[in-house]
């Protein structure tokens, strides 16, 4: 997607790390893009629940921000777990993309199973940051390393991975060439 200008972009949280998350994949795409995140409501519990609530509340954000600042787009992202089995917890995240024209895209991943004392804490009603505050003993986890990060040993964080969400929310506008304008019956022609 090409902008006649440099486009504005909402974030709705000010969550450093998903406001860092957005600004390292966009400045590879969109460098002069102003980049700010705004404080909006998801929509959904603190601690979101299931895929369905979690994206739910990335497209509450991605859609409140994009309005909040008038932006060109809106981008929410939203964290949250999915009990599989009652004995087995896993991880879930979600990266919306909201439009000034109506249009939506979701990009998800970070599936990754929680240790049993983590998924414990959560089923008592703790939110997973704060639950991992208590079983590490640190402090603010989800504005720093995150779940991901303690529990890969630091090979990927909390930003990281939101980045590789954010990635593939953005792909149709990224790669819009292949969204925009493409005529199957002239590329089956071709023996594409």
């Amino acid at each position: 997607m090409h902008f006649p200008h440099a486009p504005r972009i909402a974030v709705g949280s000010r969550n450093p790390v998903k406001v860092g998350a957005v600004t390292q994949v966009v400045r590879q795409w969109q460098a002069a893009a102003r980049i700010e995140g705004v404080a909006v409501a998801s929509g959904v519990p603190d601690q979101p629940r299931g895929d369905d609530e979690t994206r739910r509340g990335a497209a509450t954000r991605a859609r409140a921000a994009r309005a909040a600042l008038d932006a060109d787009i809106g981008i929410g992202i939203e964290g949250g777990v999915v009990d599989d089995d009652g004995v087995t917890m896993r991880t879930c995240a979600w990266a919306a993309v909201a439009l000034r024209d109506g249009r939506e895209f979701i990009g998800g991943s970070l599936a990754m199973p929680l240790p049993p004392a983590v998924a414990e804490l959560v089923r008592r009603g703790v939110e997973l940051g704060h639950a991992m505050d208590i079983i590490t003993g640190g402090r603010d986890t989800k504005h720093g390393a995150g779940a991901v990060g303690i529990l890969t040993n630091g090979l990927i964080d909390r930003q990281r991975a939101y980045e590789i969400l954010v990635t593939y929310a953005l792909s149709p506008l990224i790669a819009s060439d292949y969204w925009d304008g493409v005529d199957v019956a002239t590329a089956t022609a071709t023996g594409a």
